[in-house]
């Protein structure tokens, strides 16, 4: 039986994978984010994870902070999202997340943004370059949105319009 806690996660998860692939309806979108990323020597493959997962983790930290269920993820603000992805320290979007992964994605890419987090230096930075695309991508999904407030929910509608894969406890 799945946690609720773990639900949360793979909730938050899910909102961090779908981003990408909706902000890049618009093609050009894409390929100005890998040249941002190769300009500041991040991988393509290793920064679009990192930007995956520095989403999940965003979302999971306001929910956190704001005692927001899995259930109830759908009714969080996009704009809460994208604050906390540029306005909390890296360290403070840690506290609370799960202990144990279901995914060994998710696992490994959190393990990556602790490392970094706790490492300093020029992976700092890159964390930090990486929030600043995060909330790009993030404002500019809202943008698109049909409503004046944006929620995750709108977003989770959005991609099932998309026809991208749906997310799923198991």
């Amino acid at each position: 039986m799945t946690s609720e806690h773990d639900m949360l996660w793979r909730r938050c998860a899910h909102l961090g994978r779908v981003l990408l692939p909706l902000v890049d309806e618009e093609p050009w979108r894409q390929a100005r984010r890998r040249e941002r990323l190769r300009a500041w020597g991040i991988n393509m493959v290793d920064g679009e994870r990192l930007i995956e997962v520095f989403a999940a983790v965003a979302a999971h930290a306001v929910a956190v902070d704001t005692s927001v269920s899995a259930a109830d993820l759908d009714a969080l603000p996009v704009s809460a999202v994208a604050d906390a992805a540029t306005g909390k320290r890296d360290f403070e979007l840690l506290a609370g997340l799960p202990e144990t992964f279901a995914d060994e994605r998710d696992e490994l890419g959190v393990n990556v943004f602790r490392l970094y987090t706790y490492k300093g230096g020029q992976f700092s930075r890159r964390l930090s370059q990486l929030s600043s695309e995060l909330r790009y991508v993030l404002v500019t999904l809202a943008e698109r949105l049909p409503t004046a407030s944006p929620t995750c929910g709108d977003v989770f509608r959005r991609a099932a319009e998309a026809d991208l894969p749906p997310w799923s406890v198991g």
